[in-house]
């Protein structure tokens, strides 16, 4: 009962998101935004303290466009008759939003303006030293891009079904990064069949539970190879 009724919650969050994403505008422009920087980070040898304040800058402005948008809905239940407190709660929540994003322009310049500034770098070779972060990052994109996908399908939710199975795809993004990785050392083949029977556990833990068909396990998991295979091959 108890895994039930948290499955469940985070089912209800999820479809938060969804709803956010597919009916608010400023909700896509932020979720383009974050592809955009995270993309953009490849570029550069950010530290772990830079990648984190990143997260967090990303993070915040998807929360507080979420807690606005849930703010209207709480109002607009109450009517559609012009009322100056609900104007006042509306451009409060508004505001909010505007002090996050603000607070993501100030750490992205932080972080990137000098750098963008200085051509001599060799950028590419950087993000090659540090395959640590293009995984992350390839992680980061597929779980954002199966989110995108399942917004607009709208089809199934976090763990009932939906095209494609997020887990499916962040575990077969995990596989092909770890295949990259260890390619150049002597047990690689070896850590990389380990990889993949994780990720195919993983994939068929979701099938066995009824959460996903096994075609959604499959576009996942084409989607976590795929995003992940590009980014290591332009990259890595």
């Amino acid at each position: 009962m108890y895994r039930r009724s948290t499955l469940k919650s985070f089912t209800f969050a999820f479809e938060g998101i969804v709803y956010v994403l597919r009916t608010q505008r400023n909700m896509k422009i932020h979720f383009a935004v974050a592809f955009l920087v995270m993309g953009s980070s490849l570029f550069f040898d950010l530290s772990r303290t830079e990648i984190i304040g990143l997260l967090m800058s990303i993070t915040f402005v998807l929360v507080t466009e979420m807690v606005n948008t849930a703010i209207e809905a709480s109002i607009d239940t109450f009517g559609t008759a012009f009322d100056p407190m609900a104007k006042i709660a509306k451009d409060v929540a508004a505001g909010a939003v505007l002090i996050a994003a603000v607070n993501a322009l100030a750490v992205a310049y932080l972080i990137f303006f000098d750098r963008i500034t200085e051509p001599s770098r060799d950028l590419i070779t950087l993000v090659r030293q540090s395959p640590t972060h293009l995984s992350m990052i390839a992680l980061v994109l597929v779980v954002l891009t199966a989110i995108v996908i399942k917004a607009f399908l709208h089809r199934g939710s976090a763990f009932h079904g939906g095209m494609p199975s997020g887990h499916a795809a962040a575990a077969f993004a995990g596989w092909t990064a770890i295949t990259y990785i260890s390619a150049s050392l002597e047990y690689g083949i070896l850590i990389s069949a380990l990889g993949f029977m994780m990720a195919f556990l993983v994939a068929q833990s979701r099938v066995e539970s009824g959460v996903h068909s096994i075609s959604e396990v499959f576009f996942g998991a084409v989607l976590g190879i795929l995003v992940t295979t590009i980014l290591f091959q332009l990259w890595g």
